[in-house]
């Protein structure tokens, strides 16, 4: 089996783990063997980093340390996890990939967009995602379902014009490579999400 490579994006909130978790299930079923990653994270190496950048303490961090932080993360993902598995014919669903960097670092926080790309291009080799499905959230909203579920991490604590930035930079990345990245209304019911997400997938890959 050829290997597949899917990410999923969006803001806080916006549903990502749900369906992650019921990608997986259907991707099962027509015969993969799965891996789940996050980012940053994924190896020792990514956790340990994903804990600096996150760490609410470290406020004095410059955008530059942040966005070589999870460059480097990703090039430890991509390596030791992403890529072994798509050359065993695994099927890959990472939790936020380069998108994620492209629109918290390149739009939220002013670096550029090509910036972000070109750091990342010699963290990532020749490894991209297929297919890149962004649930499309409104940050208020966001924000709101993150508040509910727990203590917030360094990014989640930014302002909410820096989330306002996000999800617009989300938009225009999509209106930028359409082919690849789908958009979804993160608001609409949990199944019709995944029956949208599963006709993506099966046009591409089945």
């Amino acid at each position: 089996m050829k290997g597949i490579f899917i990410t999923m994006e969006g803001p806080d909130g916006s549903g990502k783990t749900t369906q992650i978790e019921l990608l997986k299930k259907y991707l099962e079923s027509k015969g993969y063997d799965i891996i789940i990653t996050r980012e940053p994270g994924g190896t020792a190496i990514s956790e340990a980093i994903r804990k600096i950048i996150l760490n609410p303490e470290y406020s004095e961090m410059s955008h530059m340390t942040e966005l070589l932080l999870y460059a480097s993360a990703r090039a430890q993902l991509v390596n030791q996890v992403i890529k072994p598995a798509l050359e065993q014919g695994k099927a890959v669903i990472c939790d936020r990939f380069v998108e994620s960097s492209a629109v918290y670092q390149g739009i939220g926080r002013g670096l550029g967009v090509e910036t972000v790309y070109e750091v990342n291009s010699y963290a990532l080799g020749n490894v991209k995602p297929e297919l890149t499905i962004f649930m499309d959230l409104e940050a208020e909203e966001g924000i709101k379902r993150k508040k509910n579920q727990a203590e917030l991490d360094r990014m989640e604590m930014e302002d909410l014009s820096f989330h306002k930035r996000v999800v617009e930079g989300y938009r225009q990345l999509a209106g930028l490579y359409p082919e690849r990245i789908v958009s979804i209304n993160a608001t609409l019911p949990i199944d019709e999400i995944h029956s949208m997400i599963i006709q993506e997938v099966e046009k591409r890959f089945f």
